[in-house]
């Protein structure tokens, strides 16, 4: 039996001499013969698998105890980058040196599993060294420290730094900083930091760790460096497109310098190792999405700015149209926008005409960016609804329709359509060319209707109404014809046509009933003019007058004014003369409308001005008499006082009148004008124009609600006859009694306005939702 012990404590030692690690050592002279003595050993005893598996519990003992402590000992939180390189490079060194200690064991524990007959896998692989990286990995990953990341950062950050630097101080001289290592140009560290990083990388690669221990640090690492590159590159600047920079970018840097960490500096991956080629592919795909959404926000945030450059920002908008194909941030670039034009748009701080041509960017940005129109419609709801609330919207729109000048978007806008509708038939709908709308779009919307209105129609869909834009139209054309002395009537021609292309003959009709009467005021004049009967008014002053045809023009603005006695004989005469030239017609004169050229003398001076007929009069009154009180003109006039005070600061503002006394004023004669602050000795001939500058004609606004003063007759007969009724009956009922009424198309809400005015008048009783008319 000692003899047996003995023997077996003989194989026992051959054993620890061939595999040492069982003894917690990695050392061993045992050779190629020697092992293959043990190895016979070990079969004849038949404990082959027993000895496998009793190395493998060492080796990850060994692995757990030593190894992996050693190697993450390293890992410590250094603040300075070279001394994290330095540190991460150690670590690497010394855990490849441990691995490559296990060799020779690992090659005697080939052969000893090859006489194992039981096939089973070495911790997931079919062969030892496999098994043993598994193994090697799976060790160092169970004690991954917190702070890992930070000396792994330092690492990559400084080469990629020396990377990216690579040729820029190629031809630098001696005292220059390089920029690759950040040390004098003389001592540049450059080439040794290139050497460490291949050889690092190349140890990780052979141990299949460059991936598990990496791969995350190096994803965070390059997504920053891309942020901050888009940031350098792209802040500020939307003329150029900078796509095709950013990929370039991408390929020649980020992915050179990626393979070459997993190709240990090779420029190449080779194209036989489908692991490595699958991995770079799988990089890439994962930075260039990061690329794009990256960007993407970038321009998002700067989204406004770019739509207000438009057109000048059309390559960045491009930009964006290529990454929204390829990223999901659809919905953040509509909300982010959609905040960024309530923020900085849609407040009372800024003007109509602005937060129209902002709009106008808007629309004809997104729809480059989308032609489907579906963002556009998301994005301006907003903007739509806050311009409905704005009392000078309208007149805004029809102002930018009849500008002249080239930064008049919108009368270029009219333009185009007028050249666009001309072609419009011989266009045909490429069948195959159809695009499917956006997953977002509104099912109750026709994409055809989307895609089809223009600028133009997307402002009149504001309001809903055709209707409206016509009346303001006709009331800034009133406007314009009734302020100018001399009218261009071919410039004015020419707009009304274009609108009838966009608007529609029947609309307009009375807008070139307004320019006939233009033409024909002209040819009457001159006729009146020659009538003898009417010579004889006209020796002290000649007059002009415009003729309008009542029905056709917008309503006036009711204001009184008691012409001179004088100018009274002479509109009769006038009257005369006209009524004798057309027979049954006649005039009714508005005497606070036009221009009068009035000339007037000061001392040594004259005075050669365009006024109002209102300032006209009052300075006749005092060319008759030097002094007047307020209610003295009152008297005369038939003007209110508070008009009055108001308007006689004009010929104040002159040096002409002064106020004695309070709501007393006079004639200032010719030696106190020299002496008054007004610089009359610099104007011979001044034409002035009046500082009343608003509109004569009622606003749209006005002409509505003489519009909806029809319905009232209706209503209270409605109320008469039913005591009661609650809104919506109101309005059905009016839509069937009252439809062949002028403006008869009234919302409900528009309605509920016209009735909650009543109310406030008391006019009307509204209790419990029903209206009343009040008791009497």
């Amino acid at each position: 039996m000692t003899d047996k012990n003995d023997e077996l404590n003989i194989y026992w030692n051959k054993i620890l001499y061939a595999f040492p690690i069982l003894n917690d050592s990695l050392f061993t002279d045992c050779t190629a013969a020697e092992y293959e003595e043990i190895q016979q050993i070990i079969v004849g005893l038949g404990v082959q698998i027993s000895i496998r598996d009793l190395i493998f519990v060492h080796i990850e003992k060994y692995l757990r105890q030593h190894v992996a402590p050693s190697f993450w000992a390293k890992f410590t939180k250094a603040e300075e980058e070279v001394k994290g390189f330095q540190l991460f490079k150690s670590a690497v060194n010394d855990l490849y040196e441990s691995a490559s200690n296990f060799l020779p064991i690992l090659s005697n524990l080939k052969i000893l599993c090859n006489s194992c007959c039981d096939n089973k896998p070495i911790f997931g692989e079919r062969d030892v060294t496999s098994g043993f990286k598994q193994l090697l990995r799976a060790t160092l990953l169970s004690q991954l420290p917190l702070d890992f990341q930070v000396i792994i950062n330092h690492f990559y950050k400084i080469s990629f730094n020396v990377f990216d630097n690579e040729y820029e101080n190629s031809e630098m001289g001696e005292d220059v900083m390089c920029s690759g290592c950040w040390n004098e140009y003389s001592d540049c560290n450059c080439a040794y930091i290139v050497k460490v990083f291949h050889d690092t990388n190349r140890k990780l690669m052979e141990l299949q760790l460059l991936e598990r221990l990496t791969g995350q640090v190096l994803t965070n690492f390059i997504q920053m460096r891309i942020e901050s590159h888009i940031q350098k590159l792209c802040t500020g600047t939307f003329d150029v497109s900078h796509i095709d920079f950013l990929e370039n970018w991408l390929d020649t840097t980020v992915m050179s310098w990626l393979t070459r960490i997993y190709c240990a500096g090779s420029s190449k991956p080779p194209s036989d190792d489908k692991n490595i080629l699958n991995a770079i592919s799988k990089f890439k795909q994962k930075l260039s999405y990061y690329l794009y959404h990256s960007y993407t926000k970038l321009r998002i945030d700067q989204l406004f700015n770019i739509i207000i450059e438009y057109p000048d920002s059309q390559p960045a908008v491009d930009d964006i149209k290529l990454c929204l194909d390829k990223t999901d941030l659809r919905s953040t670039l509509c909300k982010k926008l959609q905040n960024a034009l309530e923020t900085r748009l849609l407040h009372p701080g800024v003007n109509t005409p602005d937060i129209l041509t902002a709009y106008i960017s808007t629309i004809r940005a997104l729809r480059h960016l989308e032609p489907s129109g579906v963002i556009l419609e998301t994005v301006t709801k907003p903007v739509r609804s806050y311009l409905r609330n704005r009392e000078d919207t309208v007149r805004s729109v029809v102002s930018s329709l009849t500008e002249e000048g080239a930064g008049s978007e919108l009368a270029e806008e009219l333009a185009k359509f007028a050249a666009e509708n001309d072609d419009e038939n011989e266009k045909e709908e490429a069948w195959d060319e159809w695009v499917p709308d956006p997953v977002d779009a509104d099912p109750k919307i026709n994409s055809n209707d989307r895609k089809a209105n223009d600028i133009i129609s997307m402002l009149v869909n504001v309001y809903g109404s055709k209707e409206l834009f016509v009346n303001e139209y006709r009331t800034l054309l009133a406007d314009r014809l009734l302020a100018q002395s001399v009218i261009n009537t071919e410039k004015e021609i020419r707009y009304l046509e274009l609108l009838k292309l966009r608007f529609g003959e029947s609309q307009l009709h009375f807008c070139e009933v307004m320019l006939k009467d233009v033409s024909d005021s002209k040819r009457i004049n001159a006729l009146i003019q020659q009538d003898k009967n009417f010579e004889g008014f006209s020796d002290n002053f000649s007059s002009n007058a415009m003729i309008l045809s009542a029905q056709f023009w917008p309503p006036f603005k009711d204001e009184s004014l008691e012409l001179p006695e004088e100018i009274k004989q002479h509109f009769n005469a006038y009257t005369k003369s006209y009524e004798a030239l057309k027979g049954n017609r006649t005039l009714s004169w508005k005497p606070h409308l036009g221009n009068v050229n009035i000339e007037i003398e000061l001392g040594e001076k004259k005075l050669d001005l365009t006024v109002s007929p209102f300032n006209a009069t009052v300075i006749m009154h005092f060319q008759n008499k030097p002094e007047w009180s307020l209610d003295e003109l009152h008297q005369v006039m038939k003007v209110p006082i508070t008009i009055l005070r108001r308007k006689i600061t004009y010929w104040q503002s002159m040096g002409i009148v002064a106020e004695k006394s309070t709501d007393h004023y006079v004639l200032v004669d010719g030696t106190d004008v020299n002496k008054s602050s007004v610089a009359v000795n610099q104007v011979q001939e001044m034409i002035c124009e009046d500082e009343e500058t608003e509109s004569v004609m009622a606003s749209a606004h006005d002409q509505r609600e003489d519009e909806l003063q029809v319905f009232w007759t209706y209503i209270v007969g409605m109320l008469t006859n039913l005591d009661s009724l609650s809104l919506e009956r109101i309005h059905q009922m009016l839509k069937m009694f009252a439809s062949q009424a002028p403006g008869a198309e009234c919302s409900l809400q528009e309605l509920r306005q016209f009735l909650d005015i009543k109310v406030r008048t008391h006019q009307l009783v509204l209790q419990a939702g029903m209206y009343k008319l009040p008791r009497s």
